[in-house]
């Protein structure tokens, strides 16, 4: 009998979810508290409890390419950073074409998850749900926490002082919707993560002036890179990776400060880091440092105090009539639902081995999928913890002892900090190839570049050298996809394609071209027995 799975919450990570239990043989049933799919991407004009909530105009920061799942390419007519409406389409085609909808009971919340009260050492599950006030329960063998990390807001009104005076409006980022009602407004936009730089941005479009107060900084990149290429699919390579992991962290906290002031010199526009050597998330706006030329955006220090129409700030700068504060300062973590001791939020940081299983359960069925947030698509990452996740559940992967699994998240936590900081905001961040690749050496799904060398050398240097994508853990292993090798060397056709919307004469082919490859395989093989030699 097929083992049963229950999987909270149908946005991004419970579809993938539900494919992988499908996939892999098991009995899914998933529980959506709302009326659709979509989670996050699936834009409402109201803001709903209990849901993540986006603005209007959200666009992806990641490619179309570096973000389909890896044996579902996405349609090449798509325009390469996709507009959340466009998102919902991929998703529900996904959905469509693996029929994934029958297993999905919507307008249900799960009210608990708790161990099966007649045998809590079976590692089976009672979840208790209500639908249309009725409530019920059932027994399931595993459980799959989809639910995400963008519900409840974070706002540290005791870091403000004078707020209670202030006569202005204000509200999280996530009651933000779009700039009407702004027109001729002064307003103060708190934060500069993603979410604060587009609503900056969308702002001052309307608003008389906007000021961006920071504590730290943060380096700004474009979407588009090298040659017009989409940012993810130039930085997300393996072999830049490789270097980044040998290279001496003096050279490399150089080399990435001379890559993000390439496009200007942050220190200029007062965005530069605190500390600039971390490894802390870009920021992806391509219209922030325009606005700061025009003056309809000012970068202002930290918040010091407020009053009654007025900010003052760290440097003791003042800024008059302010009419509107938005405090784009992210989320907390909460999950109402599970008992406190299956997973530990404390300090905002989380437990959990490889940032998924709670490591002191008797049986690993408890998963919780999406809960990271790494420095590459948020897609192929959940992706390849759910295809992980269900090999556990069905017994093919077993993990490691207690102890192992917690010097493991004590060693890895270590490690985080030193790269990235300690605070909210890089809670759950982590390095992306290094992490996709980890996971799937966990199901057998990473590629072998030696065995590659010898049977398909043209393969190896697109994979060493090339945007490391979803597609690559589909060429061996379980769920190996007879399609990811042509998916891999068509992906150029597919970014080239929605842009290639005026008809031009072709262009010659290149007489070096054949000598690049060469010396692509060359530096293959280099590379690979450098590996060999280092680890």
């Amino acid at each position: 009998m097929a083992k049963k799975v229950a999987v909270i919450g149908a946005g991004v990570s419970g579809l993938i979810s539900l494919k992988c239990c499908v996939d892999e043989g098991l009995e899914p049933t998933c529980f959506e508290r709302t009326e659709d799919i979509g989670g996050l991407w699936r834009f409402k004009e109201n803001v709903e409890d209990g849901r993540a909530s986006i603005y209007q105009s959200v666009i992806t920061n990641t490619s179309k390419e570096m973000s389909c799942f890896s044996d579902f390419p996405m349609p090449e007519d798509f325009p390469n950073f996709l507009h959340n409406s466009k998102l919902m389409k991929y998703f529900r085609i996904f959905a469509e074409n693996f029929d994934l909808l029958k297993y999905i009971q919507f307008q249900t919340i799960v009210l608990s998850v708790k161990k099966c009260p007649d045998f809590p050492s079976s590692g089976q599950w009672k979840v208790v749900t209500q639908s249309h006030g009725k409530e019920q329960s059932a027994i399931f063998d595993a459980v799959m926490v989809c639910s995400g990390h963008h519900i409840i807001p974070h706002i540290p009104l005791k870091s403000f002082p004078g707020i209670e005076k202030f006569k202005g409006q204000y509200f999280h980022s996530r009651q933000y919707k779009h700039p009407d009602g702004f027109e001729g407004k002064r307003i103060l936009v708190i934060g500069t993560g993603n979410s604060a730089s587009d609503i900056a941005v969308e702002l001052s479009k309307k608003a008389a002036q906007v000021f961006i107060s920071t504590r730290h900084g943060a380096w700004v990149l474009s979407r588009i890179s090298e040659d017009g290429y989409p940012w993810d699919q130039v930085f997300h390579t393996r072999f830049k990776s490789m270097l980044r992991n040998i290279l001496p962290r003096t050279v490399v906290k150089w080399m990435m400060q001379e890559q993000m002031n390439k496009w200007f010199n942050h220190e200029n526009y007062g965005l530069e880091p605190q500390n600039k050597y971390l490894m802390k998330e870009p920021v992806l706006n391509d219209d922030l440092p325009s606005r700061l030329l025009y003056g309809a955006i000012k970068v202002k220090s930290r918040v010091k105090e407020l009053t009654e129409t007025s900010a003052i700030f760290e440097d003791e700068t003042v800024e008059e009539d302010i009419d509107v504060i938005v405090f784009a300062t992210g989320y907390t973590f909460s999950f109402p639902f599970l008992e406190e001791s299956l997973v530990k939020v404390e300090n905002n940081m989380i437990s959990l081995y490889k940032y998924i299983f709670p490591p002191h359960l008797e049986k690993s069925t408890l998963a919780c999928i999406g809960l990271i947030q790494p420095l590459g698509s948020i897609f192929p990452t959940v992706e390849l913890q759910a295809r992980w996740v269900t090999r556990v559940f069905k017994g093919l992967c077993s993990l490691p002892s207690e102890d192992t699994m917690l010097a493991d998240i004590i060693e890895r936590t270590k490690k985080k900090i030193d790269l990235f900081g300690e605070s909210l905001s890089q809670t759950l961040q982590t390095n992306y190839v290094d992490y996709l690749d980890e996971l799937a050496l966990e199901i057998g799904a990473k590629p072998s570049f030696g065995f590659l060398l010898l049977t398909d050398p043209q393969l190896a240097v697109k994979l060493y050298f090339g945007p490391c994508n979803s597609y690559q853990y589909r060429l061996v292993g379980p769920g190996k996809w007879e399609g990811a090798r042509d998916a891999i060397f068509t992906q150029k056709q597919r970014i080239l394609k929605p842009l290639k919307t005026r008809t031009l004469k072709p262009s010659s082919s290149s007489p070096v071209s054949s000598l690049l490859t060469i010396l692509g395989l060359f530096a293959v093989v280099v590379a690979f027995l450098f590996q060999l030699q280092w680890f």
